[in-house]
C-alpha cells in the first residue's frame, strides 16, 4: 500500500502533500527526512478514516515530480483486515466474537500505532474468510520522471 508524496522546498524544510488524503501534513529537513515523516502521517491519516469507519481512499498513480511513500506491512495488514471487516460488514463485536477475544484485543489489532503480531492479524483475517498475500520486488526508483 503507497501513496504518492509531493515535496515542496519552503526554506530550508520540505513540506509533504497527498492529493489522496485530505488532512495530510508533513515536514522534512531533507528529501529522505521528509519522506520518512510522510509514512507516519499516512498511517496517522488512515487510522483516522479507519476510527470514523470510513472507507479508505484508493491511491492515485504517482505524477511527475511525486514520491511513493510505502506503509509497513504490518499497517498494510491491519488495513486490509479493516477493509475485509467493512467488505463483509462486520463489526468489531462480531470480530471479538468469531476470535473469541475481549474488546481491547480487536481494537489493537485495527490500531496502526500498536505493535500487534503480524500473525495475529493473519488469524483475524482468516477468520473473516481472508489471508495475506505478501511479496519481495526490488526497490525502484522513489521518484517519478
Amino acid at each position: 500500500m503507497r501513496y504518492a508524496i509531493k515535496l515542496t522546498k519552503d526554506g530550508d524544510q520540505y513540506v509533504a502533500s497527498c492529493r489522496d488524503l485530505q488532512g495530510f501534513n508533513s515536514v522534512g529537513d531533507s528529501v529522505e527526512h521528509a519522506l520518512g515523516e510522510s509514512v507516519d502521517a499516512v498511517a496517522l491519516i488512515l487510522q483516522d478514516f479507519i476510527d470514523r469507519r470510513e472507507p479508505i481512499p484508493e491511491a492515485s498513480d504517482k505524477k511527475r515530480g511525486e514520491y511513493w511513500v510505502s506503509l509497513p506491512a504490518l499497517d498494510v495488514a491491519k488495513v486490509g483486515l479493516y477493509e475485509a471487516m467493512r467488505a463483509k460488514g462486520l463489526r468489531k463485536s462480531d470480530l471479538a466474537r468469531k476470535l473469541g477475544l475481549h474488546a481491547p484485543q480487536v481494537e489493537r489489532l485495527l490500531d496502526l500505532t500498536h505493535k500487534s503480531k503480524l500473525e495475529q492479524v493473519e488469524a483475524a483475517l482468516a477468520a473473516v474468510g481472508y489471508r495475506i498475500n505478501v511479496f519481495v520486488e526490488p526497490l525502484e526508483s522513489r521518484q517519478a520522471a
